[in-house]
């Protein structure tokens, strides 16, 4: 750090670096506007085919083909996952990996605008690839199925595809402007207890209901909420309770999330709402059974040296002004952000309209505000990286080309 008073001018050698990276990010904003055709058309594609966790094999193979079209190293599948993808171009000492995700909510489609984040990546990428060796960059892209519900980014994580990577990103729409994303760290859980039946009047002595184990765990949990901090959060449904009123139920299911803002915290919660599920079984004499369908989601934590980047080349792009935000979502990008530096900045494309996973975000995910946060979100990420890039380069703290 420079002490005040002693500010040094730059030498002639780092105004010459300065420049090259100026002209290097017109070139990068030129190349992206090139391919805005090509970028709007593949989130509308994306957008009027929404395919659930797992199952985005056309999304997938959309987004690596334009990919694989313009040069870029293609593997798909990738990784274990067979709507997984990864694509490379460049051999720069720097790596930066941007995820597309293209999944979509069940019933309801793109209203998270998947879409867009998966655009947005191709394009960022696309925008650094004739620059890539010269800006001193290797660029990956991930395709990263299943955000939605399946963490498809923790296992991507575990799969050894983000190895290697010094710098992560993606950008998410939303109904307002937010440069420091934080989010909930959640953990799901499938509940499953095994009973006895019996007839209810014949013989119901010789039951154990499934049922009423259920409903003893649910008492349970409502009175854990009034000990748990403010912030903790316990949220679920029943999804079986026997099948008829004539019948003791030998079996009861339910699917439970819970969220609290961090990691470790989650690790406490997740024991207190189990042992609730226990003392049902316990109370009835059933028996339980409890499954994780998925990795946890951890909290996301927002690299500051690319927050600086992001938000300064944001406002360069004329995005409106960063807003704060506690927690409000959760996303497997998260558990990306534990291992490699990250930044999932918000892009408002509603105007405080409508947001995520709700029945109007659809619509607002193709509308010309959403299209022009594609845009931006390409030209922001891809400026981002190159400053990145640059500032490694230069072995100093990155900060923002003027």
């Amino acid at each position: 750090m420079t002490a005040p008073g002693t500010e040094r001018s730059a030498t002639p050698a780092e105004e010459v670096a300065d420049e090259r990276l100026g002209a290097l990010r017109s070139a990068v904003r030129a190349t992206v506007a090139q391919h805005t055709d090509a970028l709007l058309e593949l989130s509308r594609r994306i957008h009027a085919d929404p395919e659930t966790a797992f199952e985005e094999h056309r999304s997938a193979a959309l987004c690596a083909e334009l990919l694989a079209a313009h040069g870029f190293e293609v593997t798909a599948p990738a990784h274990g996952l067979e709507t997984a993808f990864r694509a490379a171009i460049g051999s720069g000492p720097v790596t930066v990996a941007i995820a597309c995700e293209y999944d979509a909510l069940p019933g309801l489609g793109h209203a998270c605008g998947h879409n867009l984040i998966a655009a947005a990546g191709v394009g960022a990428a696309l925008g650094l690839a004739p620059y890539a060796d010269e800006l001193g960059l290797t660029v990956r892209v991930l395709g990263t199925p299943a955000e939605e519900r399946g963490a498809g980014k923790a296992l991507l994580l575990e799969a050894g595809a983000f190895d290697g990577v010094d710098a992560a990103m993606m950008v998410h729409p939303c109904p307002f402007e937010l440069a420091d994303f934080r989010s909930f760290a959640l953990g799901t859980l499938d509940v499953t207890y095994t009973g006895r039946s019996a007839h209810p009047s014949l013989n119901p002595h010789e039951g154990r209901n499934a049922a009423d184990a259920l409903t003893v765990a649910q008492v349970a949990l409502g009175l854990l909420r009034q000990q748990l901090p403010p912030q903790w959060r316990v949220h679920g449904v029943t999804t079986a309770a026997g099948t008829a009123p004539n019948l003791i139920p030998d079996r009861a299911t339910a699917t439970y999330e819970i969220r609290a803002l961090a990691a470790e915290d989650l690790r406490e919660l997740r024991q207190r709402v189990e042992d609730c599920f226990r003392a049902g079984a316990l109370a009835t004499g059933c028996e339980v059974t409890l499954e994780r369908p998925e990795p946890d989601y951890l909290d996301f934590r927002g690299d500051p040296e690319l927050l600086r980047l992001w938000t300064a080349n944001a406002r360069e792009l004329g995005r409106a002004e960063s807003v704060e935000r506690p927690p409000f979502a959760c996303t497997d990008m998260g558990n990306v952000s534990h291992v490699v530096p990250s930044i999932h900045p918000v892009l408002d494309i509603s105007g405080g309209a409508c947001g995520p996973h709700e029945p109007e975000f659809v619509a607002a995910a193709v509308s010309p505000a959403a299209e022009q946060a594609l845009l931006d979100g390409a030209v922001g990420m891809a400026w981002t990286a190159a400053d990145f890039a640059a500032a490694r380069a230069a072995g100093t703290e990155a900060s923002p080309a003027v």
